[in-house]
């Protein structure tokens, strides 16, 4: 498997040393970006090779990772579009379509669509994929290969839904980090430091979620054992339930797939 990525920053990075530790050669990555800067660390850090612009050279590879910010990725498409016959094209744009994409490329359909979020950048991530009708099997394979390098892949067999992936998981972790800010002030004002507060709050979270994954249990079930009648996560949740944090919380991941949906209209409308 031959893979190469156009664009150098951090989830190429994250994709490149998660494919590498779990056995792709380095002689069989290759990544393209226009700052010399980023090629000469990737080059360093990866042991693999770097080139400053498309051309020709991608004709060998059997996936082509895009991984460029949205704003840019129409005119790498357009300088892409000649040196394309069977590579599977996975893109890891926020917010452009498999179909405006393919358009760009004039007409080429084997692309495969992803929403990664952060956490892959430690290997921890979960990415949404969708593919385009007539996508192999194997290139659908291939995409997920390269996507768990970083995680956990969900295929979706409706590229419509990547905007709901991009507000529940692909936002999720501002989500998170915004309860953890939440938490960590609650301790201030309990009188903690905020060493202190930073420990017992990340640690919550990534026990709980740990919990939550290894138990397959419902979260609700989950989240019933911690509660006692009259007991103290009883109250938190009371005062939760009465100012409506859940429902807010809903009507937030709402509000980000209806931005996602915009951002699609406008982002695929050159």
């Amino acid at each position: 498997m031959k893979i190469a990525f156009i664009g150098g920053g951090n989830m190429a990075a994250a994709l490149i040393g998660g494919l590498i530790k779990r056995g792709t050669a380095a002689s069989d990555i290759y990544a393209i970006d226009i700052n010399d800067e980023v090629r000469e660390r990737t080059a360093k850090q990866f042991g693999i090779q770097t080139g400053a612009s498309v051309d020709a050279t991608l004709a060998g590879y059997d996936a082509i990772v895009l991984a460029v910010k949205p704003q840019v990725l129409k005119s790498v498409a357009e300088s892409l579009a000649p040196h394309l016959s069977k590579q599977t094209v996975i893109s890891i744009a926020a917010g452009i379509r498999a179909t405006d994409l393919s358009r760009w490329l004039n007409g080429y359909a084997q692309i495969v669509r992803t929403m990664p979020n952060t956490p892959a950048l430690i290997g921890m991530g979960v990415t949404g994929l969708a593919a385009l009708p007539g996508v192999s099997d194997e290139a659908k394979a291939l995409a997920s290969k390269v996507l768990e390098a970083v995680g956990t892949a969900v295929w979706f067999d409706d590229e419509s839904k990547l905007d709901a992936v991009t507000a529940i998981s692909g936002s999720g972790p501002a989500y998170v980090f915004y309860f953890i800010e939440a938490m960590q002030e609650a301790a201030r004002q309990f009188g903690m430091d905020e060493e202190q507060g930073r420990a017992l709050a990340v640690a919550t979270f990534t026990g709980a979620a740990q919990l939550a994954a290894q138990s397959g249990e419902p979260a609700s079930v989950l989240r019933e054992r911690v509660i006692s009648k009259g007991g103290t996560a009883a109250a938190a949740l009371a005062s939760f339930d009465a100012q409506g944090v859940k429902d807010a919380i809903v009507r937030g991941a709402l509000a980000a797939e209806a931005r996602a949906k915009e951002m699609g209209d406008e982002l695929g409308s050159a």
